[in-house]
């Protein structure tokens, strides 16, 4: 794979994940706030996560084949610039959110849903807002990294 393609593809990835935590957050959980009760409103966006998840997943996966590719390419971490060391980082640290959602939270968000326990169900999405938050946060400074780094 060139470098280009490579790169191409995960500034793709990078803005699917991070556009897309955006808008659940700021458009799509509000939304559903405002118009839905929260038995409904619960069972969407348990649904609403699930689709989205998947798309997470290729992207997430993506993310670190095509960044892998990119610092071979460059000579190795030792050949690349600390910006590169610091996207890594922090995207191994969101990526472990991300697990830790994927594979804990949102399962228990999904059973809760499934018995109707709207309590339970309710505490499992809050708690998927506050990560999601903290990844967001973590995404953007990513963004930062990539294009303000560039000049130091």
């Amino acid at each position: 794979m060139s470098y280009v393609i490579a790169l191409f593809i995960h500034l793709l990835c990078a803005a699917f994940w991070v556009g897309g935590m955006a808008t659940m957050h700021f458009a799509v959980r509000p939304s559903a706030v405002a118009t839905l009760e929260p038995p409904l409103r619960l069972r969407m966006m348990a649904a609403t996560l699930r689709r989205f998840f998947v798309g997470v997943d290729a992207a997430v996966t993506l993310l670190f084949v095509t960044g892998v590719t990119m610092i071979l390419a460059a000579g190795g971490f030792r050949a690349v610039h600390w910006r590169i060391e610091a996207m890594m980082s922090i995207a191994i640290v969101m990526a472990a959110i991300y697990v830790y959602i994927r594979a804990s939270v949102f399962r228990a968000l999904r059973r809760a849903v499934d018995e109707s326990a709207w309590p339970a169900a309710a505490a499992r999405l809050n708690t998927v807002r506050q990560l999601v938050t903290v990844n967001l946060a973590l995404g953007v400074v990513v963004f930062g990294v990539a294009t303000m780094g560039r000049a130091g």
